[in-house]
C-alpha cells in the first residue's frame, strides 16, 4: 500500500510539474478593463525571450496585436479566448515585420481573421520571407472595433524602418511592441535592422503623442513600470552621442 502511495504522489507530481512547464508556453495576465497582455517565448542567441502581444476584447469580437513568437501557441491562444471570454478574434494587427510580430499572420488569415499590417511592413516582410497580411494600411489610421478606437502610427524608424505604435487616446494605453525597451533595459536590444541615427527622435514623437499614458506595453521587458518609454528615449540620445564621437 505504501508502495501504491509513494507511486501516486510521484504521479501527481511529474503532472504538475510538466503541466506548469507546459502553461509557461503561454501566459494571459489582465491589464486593464478589456484589455489582457499575451506572453509566448521563443529562442534567440541560446536564451529563451519572452514576447508580449496584447489583446482587447469588444462587442465585435477580439482584437489582437501581434501574433505569438511560438508557432506552437497559434491555436492554443484561440483557444484561450475562446474559454476565457466567449468570443473569437476577428481582427489582428501586426506592428513590424520581425518573425516576434508577424508569425502567426498567415495562420491567423486561413482562419478567418481579417489580418493588417502597413504597406511599408509588408514590402520587408516579402523582402525577408516573412508572413503578410492580408490587408494593408497606407496610412495613420483611426479605427473602431465594438465600443472601442484606437490610432496606428508610425513615428519614425528606431528598431526597424517600419515599426508602428498603437495608441488608445481614451484608456491611455500606449502599445510599444518593441520600439520601446523596458525601464530596466542596459540597450536598445537588436539594431540590425534598425536606424540609430532616428531612434531618439522618433521615440520622442511617441513621447509627445501619447500624454501621460497610463500603460505602456512593450514587446521583451516588464509592461509594468511606465518609466520604460522615458529610459529608451535616453538610451537611444546616448547612443547616438557614441556613434556621433
Amino acid at each position: 500500500m505504501r508502495i501504491i502511495i509513494l507511486t501516486i504522489v510521484f504521479i501527481s507530481s511529474l503532472t504538475t510539474i510538466f503541466g506548469q512547464a507546459e502553461n509557461v508556453k503561454l501566459k494571459i495576465s489582465h491589464l486593464t478593463g478589456d484589455f489582457y497582455i499575451y506572453t509566448t517565448c521563443n529562442t534567440y542567441q541560446d536564451s529563451q525571450v519572452p514576447a508580449n502581444g496584447m489583446y482587447l476584447v469588444t462587442d465585435n469580437g477580439v482584437v489582437m496585436f501581434d501574433t505569438p513568437w511560438d508557432t506552437t501557441q497559434f491555436q492554443p491562444l484561440l483557444d484561450s479566448i475562446q474559454v476565457r471570454h466567449n468570443k473569437t478574434v476577428a481582427l489582428c494587427f501586426a506592428t513590424h515585420w520581425h518573425s516576434d510580430k508577424t508569425a502567426g499572420l498567415e495562420y491567423y488569415r486561413q482562419r478567418g481573421i481579417k489580418t493588417y499590417t502597413t504597406v511599408l511592413t509588408d514590402e520587408l516582410s516579402k523582402k525577408n520571407g516573412k508572413k503578410r497580411a492580408e490587408f494593408l494600411m497606407t496610412t495613420d489610421t483611426v479605427l473602431h472595433a465594438g465600443q472601442y478606437s484606437f490610432e496606428t502610427y508610425f513615428p519614425g524608424q528606431g528598431h526597424t524602418e517600419d515599426n508602428i505604435i498603437i495608441w488608445f487616446e481614451k484608456e491611455k494605453i500606449l502599445y510599444g511592441g518593441c520600439l520601446i525597451k523596458g525601464a530596466d533595459a542596459e540597450d536598445l536590444g537588436y539594431l540590425g535592422d534598425g536606424n540609430i541615427k532616428a531612434y531618439a527622435a522618433t521615440l520622442k514623437k511617441v513621447q509627445q503623442k501619447c500624454r501621460k499614458p497610463t500603460f505602456i506595453i512593450i514587446a521583451h521587458s516588464d509592461w509594468k513600470n511606465t518609466n520604460s518609454l522615458k529610459h529608451s528615449i535616453k538610451m537611444a540620445k546616448e547612443l547616438t552621442k557614441k556613434n556621433n564621437r
